[in-house]
């Protein structure tokens, strides 16, 4: 079993390796019934002393992950721990590379009736009907574009498309500076294994986007989290720990923050831009929502204030009008981007030109009109929701209203029962987001995510009434 092991780092050893089969086993990776390797086993795999291991295995035990048998072993534990399995499948024994999958759990409600889990736009607003038009007229007019593979950096004429849309929004670039992914999900990716290793230091808003911790735990790089106020993170809090660990990498997803929807001040974005131009790092400004503001625009991103080439930033087009098509840009200048662009070509020799299409007329001479729609659309979705979080939220529970984006983020009085006010929603057709996903450790939070534009307006008035009164008797349960 291959774990990713700091040696230098500042968390103890046996702490790593609770932490990251922690993580394995709640994302799903290592399945209930599970043999873990026997104590000398891993402790010679790992090159560390059966101690070490003896601690991360009673951690683990102790949190009720594992169930270990004197003479038989440590097993992962059932939901209801049931007790251990056999784990014979010669398959459950073959080592990846994964410390983590919570994005991949976290997709996995197919049935629910209410998907509040998912940050999502829901298909009744989005424009499917004029990109599916051009896709059909690019597959009977142009069907040589599913013969070809696409220029490694993207479409030219979609790249200078989005160059214009970037302009803007102030940030002034040429199209040789912009790079076509499949969502900001792959430019994370490129990124990360492009730029980070093991042992290094990346600092994340804390809680953060599950996707990114992901891709950065695959790395195994040393995930810092920065705690938040109404402004964004606490650059202040950040400068203190680049102090005692200097960053290869700052992950940021500024405007409409997801998970928690705060927005970061003008001032947090121009002190973290000094930060990185100080220690030389590179910014990652994560960019999906910018475009969904209520009343007023968010402040310019970080990237309109770059002179030296330290943000990269990501603006996906598919989150907010086709998410199936899978479009975003990557900004970057110098061999920041020409890196990017090589790791890329190992990745998927280009980005399917059918699907650049599509998009490209949309974008061009129809996004602002849209993006005004869907504003208001969204506007009233949260509002509504505003109004029944008001009416029928449990005493206890608090919330901030965002200006702009997709979620709503709840605090609960406490962390305790959040496992079981999943499995009470889930039978009335509900799923949420645990707040927990949004962090890289295994300690449980108080919070979790709502969307409420994954469903009709209608659904979601439905599905938010319904939750809020579980809620409301849950915690009720939990206090007598």
């Amino acid at each position: 079993m291959h774990i990713d092991l700091l040696r230098s780092g500042s968390k103890p050893l046996p702490q790593q390796i609770s932490d990251t089969l922690a993580q394995r086993i709640t994302s799903g990776l290592l399945q209930p019934g599970f043999r873990l390797p026997s104590v000398r086993g891993l402790a010679a795999t790992l090159k560390v002393s059966q101690v070490t291991v003896s601690k991360a295995y009673a951690d683990l035990e102790k949190k009720g992950h594992l169930i270990c048998s004197q003479g038989k072993g440590c097993f992962v534990a059932e939901h209801e721990q049931s007790g251990p399995g056999n784990g014979a499948d010669w398959r459950d024994g073959y080592d990846d590379y994964l410390p983590r999958a919570q994005l991949w759990r976290n997709f996995g409600y197919s049935e629910v009736k209410y998907p509040f889990h998912l940050a999502a736009i829901h298909e009744e607003l989005l424009p499917l009907g004029p990109i599916s038009t051009t896709m059909a007229a690019l597959v009977t007019g142009q069907p040589e574009l599913m013969a070809s593979y696409g220029n490694f950096q993207g479409d030219p004429e979609l790249r200078e498309i989005m160059r214009r849309h970037l302009q803007l929004r102030g940030i002034h670039l040429a199209t040789s500076d912009l790079m076509i992914t499949s969502g900001t999900q792959q430019g994370i990716d490129l990124v990360a294994r492009t730029f980070v290793g093991p042992g290094d230091t990346v600092y994340l808003e804390a809680p953060s986007y599950t996707g990114a911790i992901d891709v950065f735990a695959g790395r195994g790089a040393e995930m810092i989290f920065v705690p938040m106020d109404h402004e964004g993170m606490r650059v202040d809090v950040l400068t203190r720990q680049c102090d005692a660990r200097p960053p290869k990498l700052i992950y940021t997803n500024p405007t409409f923050q997801n998970p928690s929807g705060v927005t970061m001040s003008m001032a947090r974005r121009q002190r973290l831009l000094e930060l990185a131009r100080s220690y030389r790092c590179l910014i990652v400004e994560d960019d999906p929502f910018s475009d969904l503001y209520f009343r007023t625009p968010p402040p310019s991103p970080i990237k309109s204030m770059d002179e030296d080439g330290h943000v990269v930033y990501m603006k996906s087009f598919s989150k907010v009008i086709a998410p199936g098509c899978r479009i975003a840009c990557v900004a970057a200048e110098g061999n920041i981007l020409s890196r990017l662009i090589a790791a890329k070509s190992a990745s998927d020799l280009g980005s399917p030109l059918l699907t650049q299409g599509a998009v490209l007329p949309f974008i061009a001479r129809r996004y602002e009109d849209y993006a005004r729609t869907l504003r208001a659309a969204l506007r009233r979705r949260m509002e509504k929701a505003a109004r029944l979080l008001k009416q029928y939220a449990p005493p206890g529970v608090t919330w901030v209203l965002p200006e702009g984006g997709l979620n709503l983020w709840l605090q609960l009085p406490s962390a305790s029962g959040i496992e079981r006010l999943r499995e009470l929603a889930e039978e009335e057709g509900i799923s949420f987001l645990p707040g927990d996903v949004c962090y890289a450790g295994d300690l449980p939070s108080r919070f979790i995510r709502l969307c409420y534009s994954q469903m009709t307006e209608a659904d979601m008035e439905r599905g938010l009434k319904l939750f809020l009164i579980l809620l409301d008797k849950h915690l009720r349960s939990l206090n007598q």
